[in-house]
């Protein structure tokens, strides 16, 4: 608990020092910064309304919680994860490896990218003579990538707890137009309590910083006779944010058994579009259940992303969205699916998530 109150006042500390400064943090530090690293991995995690902070116990923990990793229970373990998004326009793709130190410590690297691909630049379809060349377009991807560097290890303190950090390299590219470097670091910690699980994971906690460089002279022309600004270079500010979880598994019969969790997705950018909001902090809770039938074939539910929409007749009602899952366990290969936004209640179109993970040199 001492623990969880430090992350917790680092994070309202370092949010306190930014307000100080009011013109800065209206210019760098946007409310939606860096979101593609929000979306999740792990098609289990997803089936289970997108929690996992205090239950994760695999390779990706890295992504959810890093103090997670300490649980690993083969030398190596390897995640792949795949999904489409906008009708397939978007795509998000996942790959992570984890392996263990020694008996109190692991590392894991983590890879996300999240691109949209093949936007046609037409700034040449009409060529010098006033004719249309459709030859003259090109393509250019529009992608997103984060590095994470992540080590767990088991601390004697508070008669034993398993904490864990990242060290994240984010790099974002719009063609040849914009490119950006960043990095920032997470920290967390996972402890059990009787048959409660605890986790808690502050990503961001002293800010991540985006470094913007803009090739200008590529879109200069164009900009001007559009009546546009010419982007120029800049640093952008991802603030903290504190996710804190609780879990418990419940033995049904002898064969079945089952898992109920929940996170509070705590953010302090500012009022957001969250079932529970204060001009200092805005709550997004979560929660999900797991049924397993001998720990090789699983059932999950789901539901997150509580938003209050404003109808057309000017009216509002609040949308949530349900998610369902299922897995199955195959020795050494364990493969999920997820189906997001089960009859396209939330304002997003549904999603179907696949993805493995492959066990190596598994303890007995």
């Amino acid at each position: 608990m001492r623990y969880l109150v430090f992350i917790l006042l680092a994070t309202f500390s370092f949010h306190f020092v930014l307000a100080q400064d009011e013109p800065q943090t209206r210019d760098n530090t946007p409310k939606y910064s860096n979101e593609f690293m929000n979306i999740g991995v792990s098609a289990r995690s997803f089936g289970m309304g997108f929690t996992a902070v205090s239950f994760v116990d695999d390779v990706t923990s890295g992504y959810w919680n890093p103090a997670g990793l300490n649980k690993l229970k083969s030398d190596h373990q390897l995640a792949l994860m795949h999904s489409s998004y906008f009708g397939g326009l978007a795509n998000y793709d996942y790959v992570a490896f984890a392996t263990s130190v020694d008996d109190e410590s692991k590392i894991a690297l983590s890879i996300i990218r999240f691109s949209v691909d093949d936007i046609p630049d037409t700034r040449y379809l009409v060529d010098v003579n006033g004719s249309i060349n459709y030859d003259n377009i090109q393509f250019f991807s529009s992608a997103d990538y984060g590095f994470l560097l992540s080590y767990s290890r088991k601390l004697p303190v508070f008669g034993g707890i398993d904490a864990g950090g990242n060290l994240k390299v984010i790099h974002r590219t719009v063609g040849n137009f914009s490119k950006a470097w960043g990095f920032g670091f997470d920290v967390g910690a996972q402890k059990e309590i009787n048959k409660w699980k605890l986790g808690v994971v502050a990503r961001d906690i002293l800010g991540t910083f985006n470094a913007w460089s803009h090739n200008a002279s590529e879109v200069e022309e164009i900009y001007a006779l559009t009546g546009n600004d010419v982007p120029i270079n800049s640093v952008e500010i991802t603030l903290p944010r504190v996710i804190i979880g609780g879990s418990r598994e419940f033995s049904i019969t002898d064969k079945f058994g089952a898992m109920a969790s929940m996170d509070l997705d705590m953010t302090f950018d500012g009022k957001r579009n969250t079932l529970i909001r204060t001009g200092l902090i805005s709550i997004d809770p979560k929660a999900g259940a797991e049924f397993d039938y001998k720990k090789l074939a699983f059932l999950r539910i789901g539901i997150n992303q509580f938003q209050k929409i404003k109808d057309f007749d000017g009216s509002s009602s609040w949308t949530f969205q349900p998610n369902l899952g299922l897995g199955v366990n195959i020795n050494e290969l364990t493969i999920d699916y997820a189906l997001t936004d089960i009859g396209d209640l939330a304002p997003g179109l549904f999603s179907h998530v696949f993805s493995i993970k492959v066990d190596f040199n598994v303890e007995k």
